[in-house]
């Protein structure tokens, strides 16, 4: 009883999640640069990861990068942030990285 619980308060959670705040905004902002950039580059131009510019990215969908984000990539060093974001969350995080030029 008390598993059936805990999943309808996640359920519950996750369906009333939405985008993220604007305080949420920037830590994501962070996360992306030091985070991703420890592998994609200060930049995201490239490193160990390839480049994950606006420009890099251009024609990918972004439900589809979401779900990278969230699931990592099997075989190589991409780890899935599922632990730590919602679908939310990658998705304005995929949101991001489609829209936003390198500074």
């Amino acid at each position: 009883m008390a598993r059936l619980a805990l999943l309808l308060a996640a359920l519950a959670g996750s369906a009333l999640a939405g985008p993220p705040d604007a305080a949420r905004q920037d830590q994501l902002r962070h996360l992306v640069r030091q985070d991703c950039g420890s592998c994609h580059g200060l930049r995201l131009t490239g490193g160990l990861g390839r480049p994950i510019t606006a420009a890099a990215l251009a024609g990918r969908d972004a439900g589809d990068l979401a779900g990278l984000i969230l699931d990592g990539l099997p075989g190589t060093a991409m780890p899935g942030w599922r632990p730590l974001l919602t679908e939310d969350e990658a998705r304005w995080i995929a949101d991001y990285l489609l829209t936003t030029e390198t500074q």
